[in-house]
């Protein structure tokens, strides 16, 4: 006897609560290998496969390409065990009319700590993949192997996803206390936001698979109480004696104009213009900027570039001047735990870089920068930049960088004051390089000028700091073997 698994799409980390379904990698009769990716969905942040913690066949797919799926809703359903020979033909096509195939009984109803092992809610982090890899099948080997996938397999007992100091939170919860119910929590977004905002988890009706508790429903539940809290006492009528308005109007929407386009804000494109408008609330920026000779940083270039050499960029030249200016202002590598209320010095460079795609302006982020050489960043920014463009980054590639490097010159402009990409502290715009004059050794001669600017929260350090920072930029691009000082 066969028994059929529901396998729904599971909280994919980072505050994703839905994605949209690209391209399935399966069909409905066809054997999948556990683990084996099954769809590949696109969230705001990445195209993602999404691996199916069961083995056996396909009865169901949910969803057609293109739909938006929230979390926690249904994605296949698998007969795992002894599978029939006809079950594959009298298998249903959709969700709509997904009964079970002869011969099969209904999956019993697992404990609500059981969740990571049955697949719903499991938090899935780094599955990113290019679009030819997709395409691949992983079946399971006859002699019941695991095969190898080239790629990240997802979360289990044995391999976990998050580092060492992050397992215990990435965990499935099962917390409670004596005479209260047991609480099913695995997104660490989710226990982290309750505590953020004082929310007792045993209060929350979770919305998911056996009551698993979603982002979703820690949102309504501080929504609930924000309704629920105290409203502050009407202002006192006018003299006229018409009535005081106690609440503002909904605003309603903008009027339709024949002729108009709208365009969604969802998506990348959605996710984006939350975090700028959350960077510009919660973030009182200011911005310095100062013109420097890039002539001699071009000469270095063209130097390190010769024939048999691994190629060096101009970003990659840029981003080691930063990780040396970041090791002598500290400040700028920072973030502020709003919670808190600590400015939080972080230990190792994550360099974000601006690379424009065509489904948008992405940050792909390079670990470690401040330990890797000219070549290293190089290499490195080339591959997540031709990833990025072919749709393949990771979450793990897009997110938790501590400094942005914006090299806007590409656009053909001089000059920018940028958002800063919350939650970092600061971001260094580099313009275009262009001849200019320029006074060179006391006389009148062409350049090549560049214009720096950095972009810094100013809770984090003042304008001394910030000066400074910039100013050791800005000599290292005149003058690169300043580099060289204390190697």
């Amino acid at each position: 006897m066969a028994v059929v698994r529901e396998f729904t799409l599971p909280d994919l980390g980072e505050g994703l609560t839905e994605a949209t379904i690209v391209q399935w990698l399966v069909e409905v009769g066809e054997v999948v290998a556990v683990d084996q990716p099954v769809v590949e969905v696109e969230t705001a942040k990445a195209m993602v496969e999404v691996p199916c913690p069961y083995g056996g066949v396909v009865t169901a797919r949910y969803g057609d390409e293109g739909a938006e799926v929230p979390v926690g809703t249904p994605l296949v359903t698998v007969a795992v065990g002894a599978v029939p020979d006809d079950l594959a033909e009298q298998a249903p096509k959709t969700g709509a009319d997904s009964g079970l195939a002869p011969g099969t009984t209904a999956a019993p109803e697992a404990p609500a700590g059981e969740a990571a092992e049955n697949g719903s809610g499991n938090v899935l982090v780094g599955y990113g993949t290019s679009a030819a890899a997709a395409r691949r099948r992983r079946i399971r080997p006859a002699d019941g192997t695991r095969p190898e996938t080239g790629g990240p397999r997802p979360p289990t007992e044995a391999q976990p996803a998050a580092p060492a100091e992050e397992a215990e939170a990435d965990r499935p919860a099962r917390t409670a206390d004596a005479g209260s119910r047991t609480v099913p929590v695995i997104s660490p977004l989710v226990r982290r936001m309750a505590r953020e905002n004082d929310l007792d988890l045993r209060e929350v009706t979770g919305t998911g698979p056996d009551g698993l508790i979603l982002r979703a429903d820690v949102e309504s539940a501080l929504r609930a109480r924000r309704e629920r809290a105290p409203q502050p006492a009407a202002a006192a009528a006018p003299a006229g004696g018409t009535s005081p308005t106690t609440a503002t109007a909904p605003e309603a929407g903008i009027a339709p104009t024949p002729g108009e386009e709208r365009i969604p804000l969802r998506g990348m494109l959605g996710a984006a213009a939350e975090k700028f408008s959350r960077s510009r609330r919660e973030i009182p920026e200011a911005t310095c900027w100062v013109d420097a000779d890039a002539t001699e940083l071009l000469a270095a270039r063209r130097a390190m570039n010769v024939p048999g050499a691994p190629k060096v960029s101009l970003l990659a030249l840029l981003a080691r001047i930063t990780t040396a200016a970041l090791a002598r202002f500290p400040q700028l590598n920072a973030t502020v735990d709003t919670r808190t209320q600590e400015i939080v010095r972080l230990p190792a460079v994550h360099l974000g870089f601006a690379a424009q795609t065509d489904r948008g302006l992405v940050v792909p982020v390079v670990r470690d920068a401040q330990a890797r050489t000219v070549e290293g960043l190089s290499a490195e920014m080339a591959r997540l930049t031709e990833t990025a463009r072919a749709g393949g980054l990771s979450l793990a590639e897009l997110t938790h960088g501590t400094f942005t490097l914006n090299n806007y010159g590409v656009f053909g402009v001089d000059g920018s004051t940028p958002i800063i990409n919350h939650p970092e502290a600061a971001m260094l715009g580099v313009g275009r390089i262009a001849a200019k004059p320029w006074v060179h050794q006391g006389e009148l001669a062409v350049r090549q000028v560049v214009q720096l600017s950095l972009t810094f929260d100013h809770r984090v350090c003042d304008g001394g700091t910030a000066g400074g920072f910039l100013r050791f930029v800005a000599d290292c691009v005149e003058q690169p073997a300043l580099l060289l000082r204390g190697l």
